[in-house]
């Protein structure tokens, strides 16, 4: 499949038409200011009749939880893509241009304001004043919010140096951070917890992340059969990790919501209701990723496939932005 590109210049007298990356540039926008609306109105939906409170600044936190977690799935995919490719035979030599410097300083700017809002007590800070940084060694969170912060710094340099793959470290330190953070001591087995939610996020960095890359690397080759072959190889492991993230995604469920009350607590509360919207998405994108297969496996062109998984990586996104809202909702039992 030969990617062509229309010419810039004027036909027939008409007005210039827009340039094709101009149009994916725009529709980009749109989806990520859509994207932003799920963790900034989410929280008043979710909330909505089931009487709890939600903590100050819920929207706002929820946001930056989400981008902290995109910001974590472009490095991650690029690395797990890159050596992928590097076993196609034929592959073109070139690779697509790299995300990751750009994911690790907004994942910085991310960690750098819920590390913030740390310093405060959890609560949003109105002023410089407010802040209390050294507060933040003498806490917990405050340690795991200030080592996402360096972390994401160590990998932006990573990123842009002669050696990108090192910053496959820093990222795992802001994974385990994210693990660690969402199970405090006080919880049941947190230890446990936290060792299903350290699977959990870094299968899916790598579905998410990988599936991106995977079509950005393909519109940058001219090489048909190389591009099925790593969509193909993309395609087996990613099966693996939806294996991975379905298993401890409801292990992590029944952990906080018993089986005897799952059902009522999925539309009773605010939790129970975003994950419930985000277990029929994970469901949506497994169609897309299986029809995709079909295609890769059966279609005269192998890469008919990346239809269905443009709309698969948009779905992923509406996923992410659900995460997000998920870490800043209460959690409907308290161990």
């Amino acid at each position: 499949m030969t990617l062509t590109r229309s010419s810039p210049g004027v036909s027939d007298g008409s007005a210039p038409r827009p340039r094709p990356a101009t149009g994916r540039a725009v529709a980009v926008l749109v989806l990520l200011a859509l994207a932003a609306l799920i963790p900034l109105l989410g929280p008043s939906a979710a909330l909505h009749g089931t009487g709890e409170a939600a903590a100050p600044g819920t929207g706002g936190i929820a946001l930056l939880r989400a981008v902290l977690f995109a910001a974590l799935c472009v490095p991650l995919g690029e690395l797990f893509v890159n050596r992928l490719a590097r076993t196609v035979p034929g592959a073109p030599p070139a690779l697509t241009r790299s995300w990751a410097p750009y994911a690790a300083g907004v994942g910085f700017v991310a960690a750098l304001g819920l590390a913030s809002v740390v310093s405060t007590g959890n609560l949003v800070p109105h002023s410089p004043a407010d802040l209390d940084i050294g507060g933040l060694y003498a806490s917990r969170d405050g340690k795991l919010a200030l080592l996402e912060v360096n972390a994401f710094a160590a990998a932006g340099l990573c990123a842009l140096s002669r050696r990108p793959g090192t910053q496959v470290w820093p990222l795992a330190a802001v994974v385990v951070a994210e693990a660690l953070r969402a199970h405090p001591t006080t919880e049941y087995s947190p230890l446990l917890g936290s060792g299903l939610t350290l699977v959990h996020l870094t299968c899916a960095s790598l579905w998410v992340g990988g599936l991106l890359h995977s079509l950005r690397t393909l519109r940058g080759w001219d090489a048909p059969e190389a591009g099925a072959a790593l969509l193909g190889l993309y395609a087996r492991v990613a099966a693996v990790l939806l294996a991975a993230i379905t298993a401890t995604g409801v292990w992590s469920s029944l952990r906080r919501m018993p089986s005897g009350t799952i059902l009522g607590q999925l539309t009773d509360t605010a939790y129970g209701r975003a994950l419930l919207a985000k277990v029929i998405l994970v469901a949506a994108v497994a169609a897309l990723a299986l029809w995709a297969r079909i295609r890769l496996g059966r279609a005269a062109d192998p890469l008919s496939a990346c239809s269905p998984a443009r709309a698969e990586v948009v779905t992923l996104g509406v996923v992410v932005a659900l995460s997000g809202l998920l870490t800043a909702l209460p959690v409907p039992i308290r161990w």
